[in-house]
């Protein structure tokens, strides 16, 4: 959505009213209980509760209604995880001739942004220590239950890859969505594939924000690359934006490029990364405003939409053989498999497509 004062106005607006209706639900006989927590999820989702201390005031009411209104979901003896811990071998792709250059230890801020901050690398187990992968694992689904309480909802992406012609989206149940990546309590067929894809979870369940540590890189005001000189860091007061991916295997981000620079994470399982310069930007066939398509690649109300390639670098040799992609990317395109605690670090408008070899979940910081 945009930032414009009228944009603004209306989304304070309707957070605003959603709370009022929050408040009548719960005054109604008998009160609406999951009604009002859908409208006041509906605020954060949807408008992003702007407005003084408006998103302070929605979590507030949500953990009054929780509190007063629903009996405690009892823990399971036995603890369940979205991925087992399981080691996961390095994934080769006919699309890339590299590995990703993985650092042995944690560069310093003055290094990194002097020199390393123009070219994608990986730190190893960079965040182990975290509670994310400690004491309070996002691999446990009865925690992540319980950082929600019950009766909220997300936004979920339904299908594998979003250049899709089934691709759609809808809010639904954050207990619906988990109890569905867990193949042993699925009632759900595990053919519907439903991924939670750049999304501000620590947002709505603020308690997750306290399970990680921001990298002090984010905050080393890298330079506006040669390559990329359109860069500007996000325009908000922190200058960071953090979102959340949560999905089953084999779920894709097909290539496309971010205006931002990334600290991506990996929390959860395992997930394959294919990243190739701006250099190569006229071999990668994007979607674009001239593209007759319906795809939601081809959007072209959010630029970053339109920076979606149609080719799929996830796709067997055969599939590109060739073409000017094999002859001018391929050469010069990378690969990792990050596994948990993992940091990637890349620059803006550097391609990059993910697939996830496990049920995985991570974290990018745009910066």
């Amino acid at each position: 959505m945009k930032s414009s004062s009228g944009s603004l106005c209306w989304r304070r607006l309707y957070t605003d009213a959603s709370i009022f209706m929050a408040l009548d639900d719960m005054r109604a006989l008998p009160p609406r209980i999951s009604e009002a927590i859908s409208r006041l999820d509906k605020a954060m989702i949807l408008a992003g509760a702007p407005g003084q201390e408006r998103a302070e005031l929605i979590h507030h009411l949500i953990a009054h209604i929780q509190t007063n209104h629903f009996t405690p979901r009892p823990q399971h003896h036995q603890p369940k995880r979205f991925c087992h811990e399981i080691t996961h071998k390095h994934t080769f792709l006919p699309s890339s001739r590299h590995e990703v250059d993985c650092l042995t230890s944690e560069p310093s801020l003055a290094s990194f942004r002097k020199n390393l901050c123009k070219r994608p690398f990986v730190i190893r187990r960079y965040a182990s220590s975290w509670p994310a992968l400690q004491e309070h694992s996002w691999n446990s689904v009865d925690y992540m239950r319980s950082v929600a309480g019950p009766s909220r909802i997300v936004p979920v992406e339904i299908g594998s890859d979003y250049t899709t012609e089934d691709w759609s989206q809808e809010l639904m149940s954050w207990t619906e969505f988990i109890t569905h990546l867990c193949p042993s309590e699925g009632s759900q067929s595990r053919s519907t594939v439903l991924y939670l894809a750049q999304h501000d979870l620590m947002k709505q369940f603020p308690a997750l924000r306290d399970d990680i540590a921001v990298p002090d890189y984010v905050y080393a005001c890298p330079p506006t690359p040669d390559n990329y000189p359109q860069y500007k860091p996000p325009q908000n007061e922190e200058e960071l934006v953090l979102n959340v991916w949560l999905g089953p295997k084999d779920t894709v981000s097909p290539a496309h490029t971010d205006p931002f620079y990334n600290a991506y994470v990996q929390v959860v399982g395992y997930k394959t990364v294919w990243l190739a310069p701006p250099s190569v930007n006229s071999f990668m066939n994007p979607f674009s405003d001239s593209s007759p398509s319906t795809h939601p690649a081809a959007n072209t109300t959010n630029p970053m939409m339109a920076n979606t390639s149609k080719v799929d670098v996830f796709a067997i040799e055969e599939a590109f053989k060739g073409s000017s992609f094999e002859k001018h990317v391929v050469p010069v395109a990378s690969r990792v498999t990050l596994g948990p605690g993992d940091l990637l670090f890349f620059p803006p408008g550097w391609w990059h497509g993910m697939k996830s070899e496990t049920t995985s979940f991570s974290i990018s910081m745009w910066f």
